[in-house]
């Protein structure tokens, strides 16, 4: 398990989700666990709680996980996630209003360095239009 916060990375595309994650990871290494999911369970654009919560669980670290989302079922299915986990771990998971693919990297370099969820939250976040 990594002391770094952990990044999820949810879109409606399986595609893009993948592709974000992989450049997280490429610009950022394996110090940041990473995970990533789209898709519905059809095959299609959609999202999935139970999806979300198994993202959840293999970006998992003690130092938290940063989601973030692309559009707003996204949002709204990872808030739904978030709330199905067990008490203890629902405070140290967060939803980031940020842009999916540079808020992933810019979040994920920030946890590299092992600033605290809070923290690594608001990094992202500033990137966001205001």
């Amino acid at each position: 398990m990594s002391a770094n916060v952990g990044i999820v990375i949810v879109s409606h595309s399986p595609k893009v989700a993948e592709g974000a994650a992989d450049m997280v990871r490429q610009m950022v290494g394996p110090e940041v666990p990473v995970a990533w999911t789209g898709g519905n369970p059809d095959g299609g654009l959609g999202t999935s709680v139970p999806a979300i919560m198994e993202a959840i669980d293999r970006a998992w670290s003690e130092a938290g996980v940063a989601i973030l989302v692309d559009l707003g079922g996204a949002e709204t299915n990872s808030e739904m996630a978030v709330e199905m986990l067990d008490q203890e771990r629902q405070g140290k998971v967060v939803v980031c209003n940020a842009p999916i693919v540079e808020g992933a990297v810019i979040a994920a370099a920030e946890a590299a360095s092992g600033a605290p969820l809070a923290l690594v939250k608001k990094i992202a976040e500033e990137l966001s239009p205001q």
